[in-house]
């Protein structure tokens, strides 16, 4: 027994030391949870390939502007150091891996200009002798002794570089038209540079050959490896591109970014243009003919003189566009937008312009026949002198459109609004105008021979001196309507409300007003020969002293006609 304490000493140290033990083993259990090397790779690995792939960018950058400035270094003679042969070389080095893109040529262009090292001239003139070269395929159908692209290949698939032949070739050659184009769009923005850099990526034009096919040829051998491949590569550097007189039929271009280029009489008839920005590009004269221009942006541009025949517009934006005296005939331009747009003297027949937008857009003397210009915006627009004959204008909105002299005879107005639109001397015979609005239109001098403007709102409308002969007008609103020298023979008015209508000097001649209401409405001077006003409204109505009254046909059913009258005329 007396053995007992010593034995309860040793249990109470062994417990001690071993929860002494169990701690630091579960510190380290949980820390090595938390910085688990696996754990620890995986998140660093994605930071790492960003920072190799940025310091490559950083590398290839100086490099290439390192180049570029001493591409053009010369000796005590004016010799450049590099010779052709030297600087073709150095070229597909540097070059013929892959392509130049947006950003590296961003900060390779403010490099250059910073450090003042460079002689955009000589260097200009030298990439573009290669550029010339490379066109013509000379380097890469020079024999393997000489052949710089299959040199490039043979030193990428030494370093296990997966590449083909043609894909070295076009690279290098799409990298130098890149810098070709940068150096152009860099000179044409320095007085002193502008005339001794011009570029011409399809060839200058000359008088001898119309065309200049360079620049097709450089397409569709890039798009031989991958439909679109010179689209994606080069597509961003297109714009400011002097590209007059080029020959582009057929071309892939779609994206591709063509602002503020000149494409002044350049052929791109049945090219693939979706999507392509044009916005302030100068495509006068350009043959565009059948092109897909869907979703093209062409804000600005100038198309003047330019076929765009059967071309594919739709969902284009032509805001502030140029098209003056353009040929549009048959071209789908539905959903366009043509705010501001230039159309005058355009050929719009058979045009497509369903649901587009052309608020004060002018149409002067635009011919519109047989266009499907159905809910379109057209808002403030002029079409003074326009040919819209046998046009669908159904559901579109014309209000305060100015449409003076324009002809519109056989059209189709089905609810068209043309509230407070100008169609002075307009010529409307045989139009549809159902379900019209017509309040507050000036309409004095046209001519609405035949038409049918039966249930159409003209209240207010100014139609003195119109001719509406052998027009519908019943249960039409002329509520407070000009009338006034209107020519109105065989007209039918039936059942039309024309309360406090100004009929002064007006031709209703063998008319029909029966069942109109004619309340307050003015007929001094009016000519009534054979007009039937049976059950017509005459309460209030105005006439003159010398109102002849004979031939008018049911006065005797006339509602409300005047006491004075009665006596008159002997009914009473």
């Amino acid at each position: 027994m007396s053995q007992l304490p010593q034995v309860w000493k040793l249990l109470q140290s062994y417990v001690k030391s071993t929860r002494s033990q169990d701690r630091p083993l579960k510190k380290h259990l949980i820390a090595s949870q938390i910085f688990n090397p696996r754990n620890y790779k995986q998140n660093i690995e994605p930071k790492v390939k960003i920072n190799q792939d940025n310091l490559q960018k950083d590398i290839f950058l100086k490099e290439l502007q390192t180049k570029l400035e001493t591409w053009t270094n010369t000796g005590n003679d004016n010799e450049f150091h590099l010779s052709d042969r030297q600087l073709y070389t150095e070229i597909y080095d540097l070059l013929g891996s892959s392509a130049l893109t947006v950003e590296i040529v961003d900060k390779l262009t403010k490099s250059l200009i910073l450090a003042q090292q460079w002689q955009p001239i000589a260097l200009f003139h030298r990439l573009l002798v290669f550029y010339q070269l490379w066109c013509q395929g000379e380097f890469i159908d020079a024999p393997p002794s000489d052949n710089l692209p299959q040199q490039k290949l043979m030193a990428m698939v030494a370093q296990n570089q997966a590449i083909g032949l043609r894909q070295v070739d076009i690279y290098t050659g799409l990298n130098v038209l890149i810098l070709l184009l940068e150096i152009h769009r860099y000179a044409q923005k320095q007085e002193d540079l502008q005339h001794q850099i011009n570029f011409y990526p399809s060839g200058e034009p000359d008088t001898e050959s119309f065309f200049t096919s360079q620049l097709l040829r450089i397409i569709n051998y890039s798009d031989a490896i991958e439909i679109g491949n010179f689209s994606n590569i080069v597509g961003e550097f297109l714009k400011g591109a002097n590209l007059q007189g080029a020959y582009l039929g057929d071309a892939n271009l779609t994206g591709v970014n063509l602002s503020s280029a000149n494409l002044t009489g350049a052929y791109l008839g049945d090219a693939n243009l979706t999507g392509v920005n044009f916005q302030d590009a100068n495509l006068a004269g350009a043959n565009l003919g059948d092109t897909n221009l869907s979703g093209a942006n062409l804000q600005g541009a100038n198309l003047s003189h330019a076929d765009l025949s059967s071309a594919n517009l739709t969902g284009a934006n032509l805001t502030g566009a140029n098209l003056s005296r353009a040929d549009l005939s048959r071209a789908d331009l539905s959903s366009c937008q043509l705010n501001d747009t230039e159309l005058c003297h355009t050929n719009l027949s058979g045009v497509n312009l369903r649901d587009a937008v052309l608020s004060r857009a002018n149409l002067t003397n635009a011919i519109l026949f047989g266009a499907n210009l159905s809910d379109a915006n057209l808002k403030n627009v002029h079409l003074n002198h326009a040919d819209l004959c046998r046009a669908d204008l159904s559901g579109a909105d014309l209000s305060g459109a100015v449409l003076n002299g324009s002809n519109l005879s056989d059209t189709i107005l089905f609810s068209t609004n043309l509230s407070a639109a100008s169609l002075v001397s307009a010529d409307l015979s045989y139009a549809k105008l159902n379900g019209a609005k017509l309040s507050d239109a000036q309409l004095n001098g046209a001519m609405f021979l035949g038409a049918d403007l039966s249930g159409v709102d003209l209240s207010r409308v100014i139609l003195n001196d119109a001719d509406l002969s052998g027009g519908i007008l019943s249960e039409a609103d002329l509520t407070g309507a000009d009338l006034s020298d209107a020519v109105l023979l065989g007209t039918d008015l039936s059942f039309a409300n024309l309360n406090s209508a100004n009929l002064t000097g007006s031709n209703l001649s063998g008319a029909m007003l029966n069942g109109a209401d004619l309340t307050a409405a003015n007929l001094t001077y009016s000519i009534l020969d054979d007009t039937d006003v049976t059950e017509a409204n005459l309460e209030v109505s105005h006439w003159g002293e010398k109102q002849q009254w004979e031939g008018v046909r049911g006065l005797e059913t006339a509602l409300n006609v005047p006491v004075t009258l009665k006596r008159q005329l002997g009914l009473e």
